[in-house]
């Protein structure tokens, strides 16, 4: 159940109204997020839900190396191919409580079952865990926003729970604005970044490196949408050349 149902409704956020009246809701727009890009490489992450939405959670978990258990009674037929071919484990049954968190390090519900989802925001709190209640803004610790991968880059658009639709639009126009070239940019310049440390004492010299290719003339990002990658390569030793220090080029 989205947040904005909840209203006339028992409190179950937070701010333990009593009856709920979206002033928590209406405070995400006030709230100020942390913005972090967290490290899922074989940590465990348990999603309660096997939809359309678990499985769209469980995908980006999957994609960032999460290692993922499903808990739920049925799961639709994606799900069930990635429990079959081994890249999840379905736990085939209802959420347990506490205990089905127990070493995992984030969860997120994606249940119709209000009280299921409730049920595990409240567990995981307790817990400290990172949890994510799916349309629930106020229900979680941590949201997810709408990201657009290239290569290594993410593109992270958050609305903090006002608009999905508007974060979707935005999806779109920056993966239209920022694509592969920018991606194929950032692996040229991590290949550098080696000598760059190696070489260049301090850390404005280094910035002044990098900045002098990223922001130069003539302009990389419309080199490399010309095909031309060999002639950042050689733009990059320019740049290697021109902030070598004197002793170096020696």
């Amino acid at each position: 159940m989205p947040a904005q149902a909840y209203e006339g409704k028992e409190c179950v956020c937070q701010l333990r109204l009593g009856v709920c009246d979206q002033s928590c809701v209406r405070g995400m727009l006030d709230t100020p997020f942390y913005v972090a890009c967290l490290k899922l490489k074989g940590r465990c992450c348990v999603v309660v839900g096997a939809g359309e939405v678990g499985l769209e959670k469980v995908e980006g978990l999957l994609a960032c190396g999460g290692e993922v258990t499903v808990i739920a009674p049925e799961a639709i037929d994606g799900l069930r191919e990635l429990a079959a071919e081994g890249s999840i484990v379905w736990e085939r049954r209802a959420y347990g409580g506490p205990s089905d968190l127990e070493g995992a390090f984030l969860a997120v519900a994606a249940t119709s079952d209000t009280d299921v989802n409730i049920a595990v925001y409240e567990d995981a709190e307790r817990r400290a865990m990172l949890v994510n209640v799916v349309d629930v803004p106020p229900l979680c610790n941590f949201i997810l926003p709408a990201i657009v991968r290239s290569g290594p880059l993410a593109i992270a658009i958050s609305t903090a729970g006002a608009s999905p639709a508007l974060a979707k639009r935005m999806k779109r126009e920056i993966a239209a604005s920022f694509g592969e070239a920018y991606a194929e940019l950032a692996v040229l310049l991590n290949e550098v970044r080696g000598w760059a440390k190696a070489t260049l004492p301090t850390y404005a010299e280094r910035r002044d490196f990098f900045e002098s290719i990223v922001n130069g003339q003539p302009d990389p990002v419309g080199m490399l949408r010309a095909g031309e990658a060999e002639a950042v390569r050689e733009l990059i030793e320019q740049a290697k050349r021109a902030h070598e220090p004197a002793m170096g080029r020696a």
